[in-house]
């Protein structure tokens, strides 16, 4: 297995950054990054792609494909608790600060 992916955004090849730039002179191009493979991503689609651009770029010229090899027909849904209201308070030195929130847990479905 290859310790490299070539980028997968479709016009990396195009960004003008003299880390892309190879050849001879004369023959220069502008040529696709390498996205080494590491830990860091080694469990993200990160592994794929050289940046943030590039993921987004491809993710919109490409994201109908996913959604129709992947349809939704029906919403998800989570058990929760009846939802809890908790107030909360914190003393400072300048003053009270307080605050309400509405907390409640996912039941188990088992």
């Amino acid at each position: 297995m290859s310790d490299f992916n070539w980028c997968h955004g479709p016009s990396c090849h195009t960004n003008q950054t003299v880390d892309r730039i190879r050849g001879t002179k004369g023959n220069k191009v502008l040529r696709t990054r390498k996205v080494p493979q590491t830990p860091w991503n080694a469990k993200s689609f990160f592994k794929y792609f050289c940046s943030q651009g590039c993921a987004h770029l491809f993710i919109q010229e490409h994201i109908d494909e996913f959604i129709a090899l992947h349809p939704r027909a029906e919403a998800l849904e989570t058990p929760i608790s009846d939802p809890v209201k908790v107030k909360h308070r914190s003393d400072y030195s300048w003053g009270t600060s307080e605050w309400t929130t509405t907390e409640f847990k996912p039941l188990d479905n088992a």
